[in-house]
């Protein structure tokens, strides 16, 4: 088995804070996810989530011009730049302190970023390779408070600079001599965002107070003057000039130099309030969090933090629409280039929305967990995912597009437990409200809820093979009920366990039921029997989980002292451990008085996954590493690295001495009550802003792992979101039984030849996929048939698994059908006989061809409604004039035909 997994994408978590951004085209929005970025493709409803992260949470996301580039600057002020069209990292840069905004000038030359009081102008990356590519071109100073957002002008040549301290600064990216820097007023709250009106120096500032000032400037872009150069005298002069104004809309940066005076004087640049507007009149809502202006079709959209926004039309300030979207506050609006989608970001409950305002619909409305994942389950042919959460909701996500398609709310407490059936059509989850459920995938709704004699709180489901019979143990009462699916009726209750039945598991080809407990014991009970209790075996700790091997002849259990045993279920006996406490290396927490290495000797593994062939097996818990141990070895494979976030905690592995005072941990200080950033945990019964507001920093975790049916990557839930890793198998170069003879013209000389059979073999040896994909595309599909009843057993498998892998992207659909089909039939009988080894393979197949005729199916339905549409068309012909004979109405059946023609 191959482990070269690589993170793949990141599900569940869709906006955590930052500024959202469209792409040039329109057509897709970037949004933070933690430390990571994703990828909305709106027009291919596609999400990809870049392969490079942070050291802390992101803060703000710029994009160049052209999005060929991307500068992500985290919480601390270090700056990430990345090549969005190779997904890596270029460079690092560290400003050193946080960083409020940063913007890319129209042209893509500079980009300006501000930190603390100062607005930085740095030229802009190119294609020339540089060992810095950061520039730094002019610093502004102007704003006695922190700065809040930027604009520029359309020509590049002005941009504007919003603070706390309630002023609008206006700076020259060039020397000009009538305009080196202006400050408006206005205002009496902190500037949410400045724009500046299409091809004009005229702008408007918004507050946070919901107040709108309009900036009327007596000086076209054109009437901008370039400063000439100055002798060296002269410039030793300059630094001795002492800029003045009062802010409330006179000129500042007035030179107080008679020679330079008595010229700048005649041209100066003058502001104007022209106007100013209120959002809130009544009252109604809360103060203004974020905003965004489009120059082309002069549209304002404003958002607040009651969850309400509004799209005003200026500069006459005329209300277009208006609508709540949420109950938390939006933390970013973005507008796309043509002006028709918006996109909102809400921190509080993980949000994203895109909202077409013209046709008042949702383009992208999507929501992860706003509280800890906490279990996961692969459809048996690999196409959905199932999320449970600590906040009752199960959601079902497309791991194709990355997007969650339905969510489930009906339970009131914490999902502890998630599964599929076979069938893939109903999904189970337990709660610790005291029911299990079963939803229905066709019609989405809930039509089984499966309830215990006397309450119960559910921490564990499993369902068996035919998906008719339902098992669920409970934490208070120690046992195992079993129901019918059909009728949803108590079939038996199991009793033996003397604690918490953390785990339950079926085997997938017998009617065994594995359940371990905190009583240090695994039970195997034969459910449909009735004989009770089959097989119990006794443990040295505490049983944390259990897991049936794909073939149902061994179960793995991982236990409090951190080891995984391995047991015959049928004998009872152990076949294998592996200690495995020291390869969790948990992290040291901010508040912990011991050392990581001594807090790591309490620790163990509470998920366990085999692998879809059964040779390996997954584990993880209280810790940021995932590892795969060979199972026969009994040794550790490889550890994965599930997060390089330290806004989260247990990351160090040594103690910060930086965040140690004479007082103790700076961790013991919680800064920022009731402030916007961080998450807020409110106790019972206590409103919004009231002091009992805490934030919390969470400790990384992995709650729950799976491995997807095809055996081509696995999914776990983490602290950060659902994270998805797959095969890379382009960057590996792996030849099966190659010799000196098999090259790539030894294959075009066979296939050349018409030995097609030879040709095959040559290229699965070689194992370069454009050899193989070549030399399946030129055989004829009559040779199909002969070509594939020459195979030998291996490479029948490697050419189904290629043909399924072509399947996905290829467009020559039926021909891969057709080898699809004559492998099966062919070496249906010989294949049969190994069932419970190649089932990954079977199954990538059958997920590959059920996804094309998805695709097909989609198509043929839309081209059936345009023929229909075409055909009403053609019918409402009406009467030619002057008496002439209209022609006769076609045929509904030969206007089809026609068409299809």
């Amino acid at each position: 088995m191959k482990f070269n997994f690589r993170f793949s994408n990141l599900l569940g978590t869709v906006y955590r804070r930052g500024n959202l951004a469209f792409s040039p085209d329109g057509n897709s929005v970037v949004s933070p996810v933690g430390n990571r970025i994703t990828l909305f493709d709106l027009k291919n409803n596609k999400s990809e989530t870049l392969p490079v992260a942070t050291r802390v949470n992101i803060s703000c996301v710029g994009l160049s011009r052209d999005m060929s580039l991307a500068i992500l600057i985290d919480e601390e002020g270090a700056a990430v730049l990345v090549s969005m069209i190779g997904k890596s990292v270029l460079h690092h840069f560290h400003f050193h302190k946080p960083v409020h905004s940063i913007k890319f000038s129209p042209d893509g030359r500079k980009f300006v970023v501000t930190k603390d009081k100062v607005a930085m102008l740095y030229h802009a990356p190119g294609l020339v390779r540089e060992f810095n590519p950061f520039v730094l071109d002019k610093t502004f100073f102007g704003p006695y408070d922190e700065t809040t957002c930027i604009d520029w002008t359309d020509d590049s040549r002005c941009f504007s600079v919003g603070s706390k301290d309630m002023s609008t600064w206006v700076f020259g990216a060039e020397r000009w001599q009538n305009l080196v820097f202006y400050a408006l007023g206005g205002h009496r709250d902190a500037i949410v965002a400045c724009f500046f009106r299409q091809n004009s120096l005229d702008i408007y500032t918004l507050s946070r107070d919901a107040a709108l000032c309009v900036w009327e400037c007596d000086t076209p872009l054109t009437g901008l003057r370039p400063r000439a150069a100055k002798a060296p005298e002269e410039a030793v002069e300059e630094e001795r000039e002492v800029p003045c104004g009062d802010g409330e809309g006179e000129k500042a940066g007035e030179v107080i130099h008679g020679k330079v005076e008595t010229e700048v004087a005649q041209y100066k640049v003058h502001y104007k309030q022209k106007s100013k507007h209120f959002f809130n009149k009544d009252g109604d809502f809360k103060y203004l969090t974020a905003a965004d202006y489009h120059k082309a079709t002069q549209i304002l959209v404003s958002a607040f933090a009651s969850g309400v926004f509004h799209i005003h039309e200026l500069p006459d300030f005329n209300l277009i629409h208006s609508l709540s979207i949420s109950d938390q506050s939006i933390s970013s609006v973005c507008i796309n280039n043509t002006g028709d989608w918006i996109a909102f970001g809400c921190t509080g409950y993980g949000q994203l929305l895109v909202w077409e305002w013209q046709s008042e619909s949702y383009v992208m409305k999507q929501q992860g967990h706003y509280n800890s994942m906490a279990c996961v389950s692969y459809s048996p042919d690999g196409q959905h995912m199932a999320t449970g959460g600590d906040d009752g909701k199960v959601k079902l996500w497309n791991t194709s597009s990355g997007f969650c398609f339905v969510t489930f709310s009906d339970h009131s407490s914490s999902i502890t437990g998630i599964t599929f059936t076979s069938t893939g059509f109903v999904v189970l989850s337990a709660s610790l409200d005291g029911t299990v459920r079963a939803f229905d995938l066709h019609r989405y709704r809930n039509f089984r809820t499966f309830t215990s004699p006397r309450p119960a709180q559910f921490c564990s489901v499993a369902v068996d093979s035919s998906g008719e019979v339902v098992c669920a143990g409970s934490s208070d009462h120690f046992e195992v009920y079993v129901w019918s699916m059909q009728t949803g009726r108590l079939l038996e209750v199991l009793a033996g366990h003397e604690g918490p039945v953390s785990g339950l598991s079926f085997s997938p080809g017998q009617a065994l039921l594995a359940s371990c407990s905190w009583d240090r014991t695994v039970r195997v009970w034969d459910v449909f029997e009735s004989k009770g209790n089959r097989e119990t075996i006794q443990l040295n700790s505490d049983a944390l989980a259990v897991v049936f091997r794909p073939d149902g002849k061994q179960i793995a259990v991982a236990t409090l002292d951190g080891h995984i045993s391995f047991w015959d279920p049928h004998q009872a006996t152990q076949t294998g451990s592996i200690e495995g406490r020291h390869d969790l290396a948990m992290g040291r927490r901010d508040l912990d008085l011991v050392t990581a290495k001594h807090t790591a000797k309490g620790k163990s593994f509470t998920t366990l996954c085999y692998s879809a062939d059964g040779e390996s097996i997954l584990a993880g818990g209280r810790s940021k590493f995932v590892c795969i141990y060979n199972i026969q070895e009994q040794i550790l494979i490889k550890k994965f690295e599930i997060s390089c976030n330290h806004s989260l905690n247990a990351m160090e592995q040594f103690l910060d001495r930086r965040k140690m005072t004479e007082f103790g941990s700076l961790a013991l200080i919680d800064e920022g009550v009731g402030d916007e950033e961080g998450t807020a945990i409110s106790l019972p019964g206590v409103r919004r802003g009231d002091m009992s507001s805490r934030n919390f920093k969470p400790e990384v975790r992995v709650t729950s792992l799976q491995f997807a049916p095809t055996g081509q990557g696995w999914a776990a839930t983490t602290t950060e979101g659902l994270l998805v890793y797959s095969l890379d198998r382009g960057l590996v170069f792996d030849p099966f039984d190659l010799d000196v003879d098999v090259t790539p013209q030894s294959v075009r000389k066979a296939l050349s030849a018409g030995s097609f059979s030879t040709a095959l073999i040559l290229s699965f040896r070689l194992n370069e996929k454009q050899v193989i994909q070549e030399v399946l595309e030129s055989i004829p599909h009559s040779h199909i048939e002969i070509v594939s009843r020459s195979l030998a057993e291996v490479y029948v498998l490697k050419t189904l698994d290629f043909v399924a892998a072509m399947l996905e992207s290829s467009c020559h659909l039926h021909f891969y059908l057709l080898w699809a089909h004559q492998l099966l039939l062919l070496h249906g009988p010989s294949l049969k006989a190994r069932s419970a080894s190649i089932l990954p393979l079977i199954r990538n197949l059958q997920r590959s061809t059920q996804k094309r005729h998805d695709e097909v199916a989609k198509l043929c339905d839309w081209n059936m409604y345009n023929m229909r549409y075409v055909l009403a068309l053609a019918q409402q012909t009406p009467e030619k004039p002057d008496g002439e004979v209209a022609e006769e109405d076609l045929d509904e059946n030969e206007l089809l035909s026609d068409l299809m023609i």
